[in-house]
């Protein structure tokens, strides 16, 4: 047997080393194809070239349609052409610029060179879309030559047609069907579409062309003026026209000294009396009162409590709707990636600290990539619903039911008030005086009856208000899209480090934290509620924002279907270690090695901050910048590193204290050097999210759980419970919890946005992490000082039973030699060190690798 397995590794080296030789194989067979490319290219133009100048002494020789026929007249007259590139040179400039496409024809060795070098290695295109559009641009520019030579006739006098032959011979064809107008019309059609597919500005520089309304009115004020007719609300709604035209069309919005803070509109009912009184409830249509006070002591108040409710007047309600922020200039230009943008990609260094230039100049770490640009909003869907609607029925119903209930347990107010969010409507009641706050927190399930809500929340008093809130779900839900969120004032004037944009609050107010200063984050809820949504508007938020050598990510999905979404973006923003392919990590092992990877990554910097005297990131980036640090010292710019775990519950269940232990121990350190935890997970239980866990992660973000418990877990109270799902979440960062309605942003929005970067300039690879000391094989019952030398006295007659048995069980072993646990584990981890057993894979026993006596024996022998 022993033969046998020696044998096999034979057969997989030989195997490697075949598939290294044919890749070697293959790379030699395309460096050559791209030499040879390059060396064609090179040689047409210059028979190109040569051919414009003397290409006039070789017509008689050249003009000849069968090749045959040309060669034999070359050996019958013994004929020497004057081009340089000999005859076959002046035959290949008769035939593509004379004959075929004219002086456009310079556009096929530019082609071939393009694609020469991509064949070689030294410069990427994507060929089919470049072969294509160089195609079109070819007979376009042949018919425009050609066009050009029939209407001026000076353009023709020359011994070779400017537009080629052929294209001279559809010019005039066209000529005589559509006219000189209609040849030059489709040409132009033809190269808007062309235009169009590279760049959507297109649209935007012909419609300011065609817009001659705004032309008139820069030349003559006056003659614009009386266009308008003179009316200041004429002119006002041209105005409007002219800013919505802007926003939409552009994505511009009004500049930064012109905002205005929004006012919220107050929606005063009047008096509502009861039916019973022979009145009705007297609607007040909507005013905008310039204020956003809560006078709940002007209303009318309540009457004597003990009346009877059929007398009683109700309190009034105001409706509180927030505007949203008015949309702020986009971060970037919004222009697609075109021809130019994908012919001049090419590959950056990996890293840039090392930059040349006067010392006096501050380090620049986007010099490496200067010509990244910002994914624009454009990629991102507009919601057309992400303003909330007053339902006025609506309202007064909520309001008249809330009431009754309240007041058929002797609980009396004295004003109330509706804040509209889009999904939750925040119900804010003064209680009268002489009212227990604590006699309404019994009545949260009678409320939710009355209204028939999915669930409702009270909060008991509000934090810095003298008032009640209850939190009522709306019939008509509103999706807060990615595209509103960061397309707010609030996100584009952030100055934070790692800025996240989670939602919109119950106010309709932009919802932001930095992750800087959280500085970790955990998220749970139960499937289907949101929870990875949440993971990608994070992710997508931070991408906007940081620059590829500001910010990395390290991604770890054991459902292997998350963020794979993410691989496009892996030389520009994902971290790895350097002998793994896939940058996403999906096994557990590599997970425990790449999170004791950057606890290798964190104590390194930590010595580098000490080195200079620093205490954070910052500072040290700062005194980096300014070239008071030298990187022949070790010292390096250093990026943000978001680490990204999803679905940590199953990690755990597999791993256990292995992934555990590094995961706090960076969570306890690694803030000040730059590293962010962000931990993911469907099932929020006590064995999952442990205390050592939520002790050091304050941060947390809790979408709709099924129990109290789970809530209990993830929060240390209740409410995750009473959520409704669908984005709809509680984040706590000490103090009460705030609830969100969590941004919408889909995965074909995540798809464009990857694309988009990974169509520009990148880095020649992924930023990669530093090996660990620490093997991901070391279990976490065994510590290094237990080292194969010190081998338990008992390990040769477990081992032996653990072969003869063929069953890896620690169990069997406490069993069989009345052990304990703890000896039983240790025993088991020094044979899967030996290569005896395997790694632990949940609760399942471990894998036997040795199957006979005699290979145990050469083992421990080894060992002795």
């Amino acid at each position: 047997m022993a033969t046998k397995i020696k044998t096999d590794k034979k057969t997989k080296k030989s195997k490697s080393v075949d598939t290294a030789d044919l890749m070697s194989k293959a790379v030699i067979t395309k460096f050559i194809i791209g030499i040879v490319l390059v060396f064609i290219s090179i040689y047409m133009l210059i028979a190109f070239s040569s051919f414009l100048y003397c290409g006039a002494s070789d017509y008689s020789m050249v003009d000849i349609d069968n090749f045959g026929d040309f060669y034999n007249n070359l050996i019958a007259h013994n004929a020497r052409a004057r081009n340089v590139c000999g005859a076959m040179g002046a035959r290949v400039g008769f035939v593509f610029i004379n004959k075929w496409f004219g002086l456009a024809a310079y556009l096929i060795p530019v082609f071939l060179i393009l694609l020469g070098m991509k064949f070689i290695g030294s410069f990427r295109i994507r060929a089919i879309r470049t072969f294509i559009l160089l195609g079109i641009m070819l007979a376009w520019v042949s018919l425009f030559l050609s066009a050009l030579t029939v209407d001026i006739p000076a353009l023709g006098d020359t011994f070779y047609f400017l537009g080629g032959y052929s294209g001279m011979q559809i010019v005039k064809w066209l000529d005589v069907m559509i006219g000189t107008p209609g040849v030059y019309g489709v040409l132009a059609l033809v190269a808007i579409f062309v235009l169009l597919y590279l760049s959507s500005r297109t649209i935007e520089v012909i419609r300011s062309m065609m817009r001659l309304e705004r032309i008139k009115s820069l030349h003559n004020p006056l003659e614009s003026l009386m266009h308008r007719g003179g009316s200041d609300d004429e002119a006002s709604d041209d105005e409007e026209d002219d800013d919505t035209y802007n926003k939409d069309e552009r994505g511009d919005a009004r500049d930064a000294d012109k905002y205005e803070e929004p006012t919220p509109k107050v929606v005063d009912f009047g008096t509502i009396v009861d039916a019973s009184e022979g009145t009705t409830a007297n609607d007040v249509p909507a005013t905008n009162t310039g204020t956003g006070t809560d006078d709940g002591a002007d209303d009318a108040g309540v009457g004597d409590a003990t009346a009877d409710v059929a007398a009683q007047k109700t309190p009034d309600i105001e409706i509180n709707v927030p505007q949203t922020e008015p949309a702020q200039k986009p971060a970037t230009d919004d222009v697609a990636i075109g021809f130019d943008a994908v012919v001049a990609r090419n590959t950056a260094p990996a890293t840039g600290s090392l930059q040349r230039g006067d010392i006096n100049t501050p380090y620049d770490p986007k010099k490496d990539l200067e010509f990244y640009k910002y994914p624009p909003l454009s990629l991102l869907e507009k919601s057309e619903d992400s303003n909330p609607r007053i339902d006025m029925d609506e309202q007064n119903a909520n309001k008249e039911r809330i009431i009754q209930v309240l007041h058929s347990f002797g609980f009396e107010i004295s004003s109330i008030k509706a804040t509209i969010g889009p999904t939750i409507t925040l119900y804010e009641i003064t209680p009268a005086e002489g009212m227990r706050i604590s006699k309404i927190r019994t009545l949260e399930d009678d409320i939710a009856l009355s209204l028939a809500a999915e669930g409702i929340r009270i909060i008991a008093p509000i934090p810095g208000k003298g008032t009640i809130g209850i939190e009522v779900p709306n019939k008509k839900k509103c999706i807060v899209s990615m595209e509103s969120i960061l397309n707010s004032k609030t996100y584009q004037e952030s100055k934070m480090e790692l800025p996240c944009a989670l939602g919109k609050t119950i106010t309709n107010e932009v919802f932001m934290i930095d992750l800087a200063k959280a500085p970790h984050l955990l998220v749970a809820g139960a499937t289907g509620q949101g929870k990875s949504v949440g993971l990608n508007a994070i992710i997508t938020s931070l991408i906007y924002k940081k620059h590829p050598s500001e910010l990395k990510f390290v991604m770890v999905d054991p459902k292997k279907v998350e963020f794979s979404i993410y691989v496009p973006i892996e030389n520009y923003f994902l971290a790895k270690l350097e002998e793994e392919e896939e940058p996403i990590i999906t096994d557990v092992q590599k997970v425990v090695k790449t999170l004791n990877s950057l606890c290798k990554l964190m104590d390194t910097r930590y010595d580098l901050l000490k080195q200079a005297g620093v205490r954070n990131i910052k500072e040290y980036n700062e005194a980096f910048k300014a070239r008071k640090l030298n990187p022949l010292q070790g010292h390096d710019f250093m990026p943000y590193y978001v680490v990204v775990i999803d679905e940590f519950g199953d990690l755990i269940m597999t791993a256990g204290k292995e992934i555990e232990l590094p995961i706090c121990r960076i969570a306890q350190l690694a803030r000040a050097v730059g590293i962010h935890m962000i931990i993911a997970t469907q099932r929020p239980t006590a064995q999952i999210v442990t205390g050592t866990i939520k002790a050091n992660f304050p941060a947390r973000i809790a979408f709709r759980v099924s129990a109290t418990i789970d809530s209990r877990v993830i929060l240390d109270r209740t409410g995750a419970n009473q959520l409704i799902g669908r984005g709809d979440m509680l984040y706590l960062n000490g103090g009460d919890p705030t609830r969100v309605q969590c941004a919408f942003v889909d995965t074909p929005e995540v798809s464009r946005i990857c694309k988009y970067i990974s169509s520009q300039q990148g880095y020649a690879h992924a930023a990669y992490l530093p090996e660990p000391d620490v093997e991901s094989g070391s279990g976490g019952g065994s510590s290094d000082g237990e080292a194969m030398g010190r081998l338990d006295p008992m390990f040769e007659e477990c081992a032996r039973l653990i072969v003869t048995s063929q069953q890896g069980s620690t169990s069997m072993l406490q069993r069989t030699f009345s052990i304990g646990y703890n000896r039983a584990g240790k025993i088991m981890d020094q044979m899967q060190k030996a290569g005896i057993v395997g790694a632990q894979i949940g609760a399942k026993p471990r894998d036997v690798l040795v199957q006979d006596l005699n290979t145990l024996t050469n083992i421990i022998n080894s060992y002795k």
